[in-house]
């Protein structure tokens, strides 16, 4: 299979996390980046701090990411290819109000939020980011948390640009499937034989 990137006027970010899912019960973070058709960058990490919800986590994850983004802002425009406005994806509505918002936005759950995580509010004020609603099902960094079925089928298929079938999985026997005898009888020791 072939990595194909081909670049367009827009990069786009889909930004996740998963609450309190470490055993210190700090929150986890996944980055997934896309330029056109390419997949560019991917990250999956720790957050450093404990926060006290899921509002805040994502808040947390924007803002960790906002440093990758700035420099891929400035790299692009190096290479000939500005981008006007960087879109960010959450599926968190509460954060993106508060981003855009900043204090306007917060309330007696988050006047505890530092001062640095509304950095965000002002990349969106100037223009340079924005911060939009993406749907669960369609969150592509869902990889901050286990995937299983036609999930993990659908989102293998759109990051690794492969079509949503399972022609392409080999199917393997299992070393626990029983097998057969001379006799065409299942034996399920190979030590004895079925008469």
């Amino acid at each position: 299979m072939t990595l194909m990137i081909e670049p367009d006027d827009e990069a786009k970010w889909w930004v996740d996390s998963s609450y309190a899912v470490h055993p210190d019960m700090k929150s986890h973070t996944g980055i997934y980046m896309m330029l056109g058709k390419g997949d560019m960058y991917t990250a999956s990490c720790k957050q450093k701090l404990n926060i006290k919800s899921s509002m805040e986590a994502e808040l947390v994850a924007v803002d960790d990411t906002m440093g990758q983004v700035l420099w891929t802002r400035h790299f692009l425009a190096t290479q000939g290819h500005p981008v006007p406005t960087t879109t960010i994806y959450q599926d968190n509505k509460s954060m993106i109000l508060l981003a855009e918002n900043g204090k306007s936005s917060s309330s007696k759950r988050t006047h505890h939020k530092n001062v640095c995580y509304f950095f965000i509010a002002d990349k969106i004020k100037k223009g340079e980011v924005k911060v939009a609603f993406c749907p669960l099902t369609n969150m592509l960094v869902d990889f901050t948390k286990p995937l299983q079925g036609s999930t993990f089928k659908r989102m293998r298929s759109i990051i690794l640009k492969m079509p949503d079938t399972d022609k392409s999985i080999i199917k393997h026997r299992s070393v626990l499937e029983s097998k057969k005898n001379n006799y065409g009888r299942v034996s399920r020791n190979q030590n004895t034989r079925e008469l």
